[in-house]
């Protein structure tokens, strides 16, 4: 019996390994293409006015703009090198970092149909909430410094230059915009694969029953063990929704179900790995301590209004 465990283990971490190296690697790349085509026609100096708006309005337009698209917490990354490149202002810049897994459409759209509206409100305001107080209060506080200064560099692509553009210029602007995303992508391999492989095994050796186990009712610390738990189990925003909905079934609290959604959706292993090519560590801590504090506190507001 144990020996069947242990393999089904072994194969739900081995194909989901194999899920995510195919699916990260696919939304890495056509991500930072169409990202390469953006800034192809959209200026940088477009993109920081739009960003950086007076009176506060760059950070709402960041939750939003991360709120329309349907990005996980690492297919965030490439986007989020597009923004540095194009000198955005680090605060919004973060905003998007902080909503755009949390508020994407897939997961809104989950949420109503799980919870209901009132759920989801409440769910979109705590989210978008902090991730505007968050991404103000870490550029006002200097954070912007702890960016590495080969983040904002776009990557030099190598081909016959000069004489192929004259040639045809169009073919090889494609070709230009593919070469700098795939020279991006091969400086993130390393830390993409270490990061799906260590959430790979996270997933396949923490059974669903042990995480309703610790994160019950009964347990006062319930909230806080559910949002710790949810960063190393990577979840996309498909499953973590209806596995959400199975936990609370195996007596799960619900403001330990909120707390998992948000530490799940909102960090993984294999984003903080891949961050770690654009951000310092003090970046990289602060980030996890937004997420943790945003599952904490919506798990325990929660709690206390419904």
């Amino acid at each position: 019996m144990l020996l069947n465990i242990d393999i089904k283990m072994v194969q739900d971490t081995l194909n989901m390994f194999a899920f995510l190296a195919v699916e990260l690697t696919t939304l890495f790349l056509l991500i930072s293409y169409l990202v390469g085509i953006l800034q192809e026609y959209i200026p940088p100096t477009k993109i920081q006015s739009i960003l950086s708006g007076k009176k506060g309005k760059g950070y709402i337009v960041a939750g939003f703009l991360g709120a329309i698209t349907p990005f996980c917490s690492c297919s965030t990354i490439p986007f989020l090198k597009g923004l540095l490149r194009a000198r955005a202002g680090f605060g919004t810049m973060m905003v998007f970092l902080f909503a755009s897994p949390l508020l994407n459409p897939i997961i809104i759209g989950l949420f109503v149909v799980t919870f209901g509206l009132q759920v989801t409100a409440f769910y979109f305001t705590m989210a978008m909430g902090v991730s505007v107080a968050a991404g103000y209060t870490l550029e006002k506080c200097g954070f912007e410094k702890y960016v590495k200064p080969e983040a904002y560099l776009a990557p030099e692509s190598k081909g016959c230059g000069s004489t192929c553009d004259a040639n045809n210029p169009t073919v090889n602007k494609w070709k230009k915009i593919w070469d700098t995303t795939w020279i991006d992508f091969k400086k993130v391999l390393p830390y993409l694969i270490g990061g799906i492989a260590l959430g790979s095994l996270i997933y396949g050796f923490m059974p669903t029953e042990f995480v309703a186990k610790i994160a019950n009712e009964d347990n006062p610390f319930a909230i806080p063990v559910a949002a710790v738990i949810g960063i190393p189990l990577y979840i996309r925003a498909e499953a973590v929704i209806p596995l959400s909905a199975a936990l609370a079934a195996k007596g799960m609290g619900l403001g330990a179900v909120m707390a998992l959604i948000i530490g799940s959706a909102g960090a993984s292993l294999t984003e903080v790995i891949l961050l770690k090519s654009i951000f310092k560590n003090t970046i990289i801590v602060a980030f996890l301590a937004v997420i943790l504090s945003m599952a904490v506190s919506a798990g325990y507001l929660y709690s206390v209004i419904f």
